[in-house]
């Protein structure tokens, strides 16, 4: 027996939707009341069951509608829809409905969201009814129940609970209706869902990149994001609004003040936890984060909380993106400038410089629209979940309109004027006397956000996306921009101008591999119209990537007598001995110089940044990749250091090829090599990465990564 379809309504926490084939005008639905939960009046007997209208079976037809929905890639047995979107679920009754007679209704439960859902009979085939449901567009994403009640004269008889025919309601970046909504489908692919990345490090002059799985499909990852929404007490009315779902998220994805996901820690100790280079993805952070009971996850650092961000944000069906930004500010003082003090020697004084510049920083970027702003603010939308200031006193950041950013528009909300100075914080070298005065020697206005980059459509190149954030330097754009800034509270730049030197120093040096020797270049351009003598001063420090310094190896003076608009150049040899014994984790050098020009005194300076490269790590592939079939994968390290590699641990990762393996070698003599040699079979076809990254307290950052093409088996 075949029904045309008819309207029907139905209100989630506790809500309905009648199937009774009751005249409804679509236009005049009543309000719904929502009522408590229905419990069934007692088993009935069997002759009674034989005898009253019952449900049989209920279909969610997880396959059809998963296909439909985008969310097919998702390792569940149980259906996952996206709002905004029919669904259809088959029920089977014990016998065909009759029209004027029986009483249906359907239950939603998640507790008690403010939406109604839409809803129709499709069609019925004897005992079988297929009914079409379609989720609000505002309606909270998490995970509902289903229920069938049928009304009869013996009351209301509710199907019991049944875990498998609960399903997930996920944000919609296909329907222009979502806040969400992206509209071109090769952004999709990228942003929602490619499930492995590639995020940038290094220095801006010589980028470098690791892999990382995001894994959002994966099996528990989902129950998993859905458990830090209900560890963090997450009001179920700000699940449906991206803008407050992602604030939110800022703040639990870090354990700083509210026992989040994970424990940030640079200190470079790691014994009760994992080292932050060592993770090679998010879903083993996550899925040890709900395995344990929701105890935050030991430990990580920028780039590992921004990964496991965009997991989060993409498995829930939002567009995310990891960004980095190089030469970043980290501003402790709070007046948007970037202070560094150096004492009346010319060296960095540590004591007194609590701002520092790291040389890579990574967050996130969300796309969405913001009803909150003007809607020239809405698009890419920055987060950052690494703890660095608090924000309305919880340590989060954003999201901040990119645009907002780039306009100097910081009055708006949220965190607009910290992102705007990790970009556009002015350095300012100031110079300490003994007695204890300090006056300002050099300000460099175009240090901070030298290159803002993320992962290119398509391709795992990167892409220079400084354009979105700022305009060029020096620019009439960019001057209009910072008096924007100051109007909407940047502190005014009163220190500028700051008379000129005529005389200009530059500094160069070539990334080199860790142990290696280095020659550092100064050229000192002098363009004034007299012969000058310079007396500069360099120190050489070993830093952290977050620009805080570990220790100074090295202070060396010299001297250079310049003519009229020529150029002279310095070199400074840096013997590996000199730096080695004070290396730290991820390791660069930082070389500051200060030079005053005998002549007329003044003063300038500048610092350069150089990355030490770890030694290679290869990955070996022997075989065809075919779905079912053998490939066997090793993995080599030599040790060219004069030193011993003590606890060494190596991963593997590979979504679609293989779990996550781990290897442990208790030393790694010098000179030594390991080889690991892996049996993988793949699970699906396509592209996939493998990926190996080598750790240890005194070498990290040790990662490569290999792409497969798998075909189908023939």
């Amino acid at each position: 027996m075949s029904l045309q379809p008819y309207p029907t309504w139905f209100s989630s926490g506790g809500g309905r939707i009648t199937l009774d084939k009751s005249n409804v005008n679509e236009s005049k639905l009543p309000e719904f009341e929502a009522f408590d939960v229905l419990r069934p009046r007692g088993p009935p007997d069997e002759e009674t069951k034989a005898a009253t209208f019952s449900v049989l079976s209920v279909d969610m037809r997880v396959t059809e509608n998963k296909k439909d929905h985008n969310t097919d890639k998702y390792v569940s047995s149980n259906l996952i829809v996206r709002r905004n979107k029919e669904f259809t679920i088959v029920i089977k009754f014990n016998r065909a409905l009759k029209e004027q007679e029986d009483n249906v209704q359907l239950e939603f439960l998640i507790e008690k969201p403010e939406v109604h859902w839409k809803s129709r009979v499709v069609e019925t085939q004897g005992d079988y009814v297929t009914v079409g449901i379609t989720p609000d567009a505002k309606c909270v994403i998490g995970r509902f129940r289903i229920f069938i009640v049928v009304v009869s004269d013996l009351g209301k008889q509710r199907t019991e609970r049944n875990p498998d025919t609960d399903f997930y309601v996920l944000f919609n970046p296909w329907d222009p209706v979502d806040h969400v909504y992206i509209d071109k489908d090769e952004d999709r692919q990228e942003y929602v869902m490619n499930d492995v990345g590639v995020i940038y490090n290094g220095e801006f002059n010589n980028i470098t990149s690791r892999s990382w799985n995001f894994g959002q499909f994966e099996e528990g990852v989902l129950d998993a994001c859905i458990l830090v929404l209900d560890s963090g007490k997450v009001p179920l009315v700000f699940r449906g609004n991206p803008t407050e779902l992602v604030r939110q998220g800022s703040a639990l994805l870090n354990a700083q003040d509210d026992d989040g996901v994970m424990v940030g820690n640079w200190s470079g100790e790691y014994s009760e936890g994992t080292a932050p280079t060592a993770w090679t993805g998010s879903p083993e952070i996550l899925l040890k984060y709900a395995k344990e009971g929701s105890v935050p996850v030991c430990f990580a650092q920028c780039w590992v909380f921004a990964g496991v961000m965009n997991t989060f944000m993409r498995c829930l069906g939002i567009p995310a993106r990891v960004i980095t930004n190089f030469c970043s500010a980290h501003d402790n003082t709070g007046n948007l400038k970037t202070d560094i003090v150096l004492d009346e020697d010319g060296k960095v004084d540590r004591s007194r410089t609590r701002d520092s510049v790291w040389n890579y920083h990574c967050w996130n970027e969300v796309y969405m629209k913001r009803p909150d702003l003007p809607e020239k603010f809405s698009g890419w939308q920055v987060v950052d979940c690494t703890p660095q200031e608090t924000s309305d006193g919880l340590y989060r950041c954003g999201p901040t309109s990119v645009n907002a950013v780039k306009e100097g528009e910081l009055s708006y909300p949220f965190d607009a004027k910290f992102v705007f100075a990790e970009l556009c914080s002015d350095v300012i070298y100031h110079q300490s006397t003994k007695q204890g005065k300090m006056k300002i020697i050099y300000v460099d206005t175009k240090y901070m956000g030298k290159l803002v980059v993320t992962k290119k459509l398509g391709s795992s190149d990167h892409e220079d996306i400084t354009s979105n954030y700022k305009y060029p330097e020096g620019s009439i754009k960019e001057r209009e921009i910072m008096q924007n800034a100051e109007r909407s509270g940047l502190a005014t730049r009163d220190y500028l101008p700051i008379t000129e030197a005529g005389v200009d120093i530059e500094l160069q040096a070539d990334t080199i591999k860790m142990g290696d020797n280095l020659k550092l270049t100064m050229n000192i351009k002098n363009q004034t119209r007299q012969t000058c003598t310079v007396i500069v001063t360099i120190t050489g420090c070993v830093v952290f990537y977050t620009g805080v310094t570990s220790s100074t190896f090295k202070l060396e003076n010299k001297a250079a007598t310049v003519e009229a608009s020529k150029t002279e150049s310095l070199t400074v040899d840096v013997n590996a001995a000199e730096y080695t014994p004070h290396l730290v984790e991820q390791a660069k050098l930082l070389f500051v110089v200060y030079g005053r020009i005998e002549e007329t005194n003044a003063s300038l300076t500048t610092m350069k940044v150089v990355t030490l490269l770890p030694p290679e790590l290869t990955i070996k592939m022997s075989g065809s990749p075919q779905v079912g079939k053998d490939l066997t994968v090793s993995v080599e390290f030599l040790n060219p250091y004069n030193f011993v590699l003590e606890k060494v641990q190596l991963r593997l990762d590979g979504p679609g090829l293989i779990p996550i393996k781990m290897k442990n070698y208790s030393q790694i003599l010098p000179g030594g090599s390991v080889k690991y040699k892996v049996l993988i079979v793949p699970r699906s076809p396509g592209k996939k990465v493998l990926m190996a990254c080598l750790d240890c307290p005194l070498l990290r950052q040790v990662t490569n990564q290999l792409e497969i093409e798998v075909v189908k088996d023939e």
